[in-house]
């Protein structure tokens, strides 16, 4: 009889995986908070595991198109008030690691409107995009 072990636990990054894997023989890493705001990390932990290696850190274009997918949803599924209300906690995640982001953070968590979290984010392609 076969029975799979997960491994659960703070796995934040490739080598976390990876010490589970060789440490524990787990036959699967379960990913929980770390893919909050941060859904890269599914296809990061699966490169490592394959080459050793690192993928480079999504660009500032593969993070707006996911928070703006992810807004999306957020706004279908529960409303614009209920929806962005709760996008607030995953803004610092989705550009953890932008230099000079503070403002922007700042301004997304505080708008109450998608036309003003849209304004937020076209200002955001401007400065980080736009050359």
């Amino acid at each position: 009889m076969f029975i799979p072990v997960f491994g659960n636990g703070d796995i934040k990054t490739p080598e976390k995986a990876k010490l589970y894997k060789e440490t524990y023989g787990v036959d699967g890493i379960m990913i929980g908070r770390a893919s909050i705001g941060y859904p890269w990390i599914f296809n990061e932990i699966k490169h490592y595991l394959k080459t050793g290696e690192h993928l480079p850190a999504p660009t500032m274009q593969e993070r707006l198109d996911a928070v703006k997918q992810h807004i999306d949803f957020a706004v279908k599924w529960k409303g614009e008030l209920v929806g962005l209300l709760e996008m607030r906690s995953h803004y610092g995640n989705y550009f953890k690691g932008t230099a000079n982001f503070r403002d922007y953070r700042s301004q997304l968590v505080r708008k109450g409107t998608l036309e003003e979290i849209n304004e937020v984010l076209y200002n955001i392609e401007q400065e980080f995009l736009v050359q």
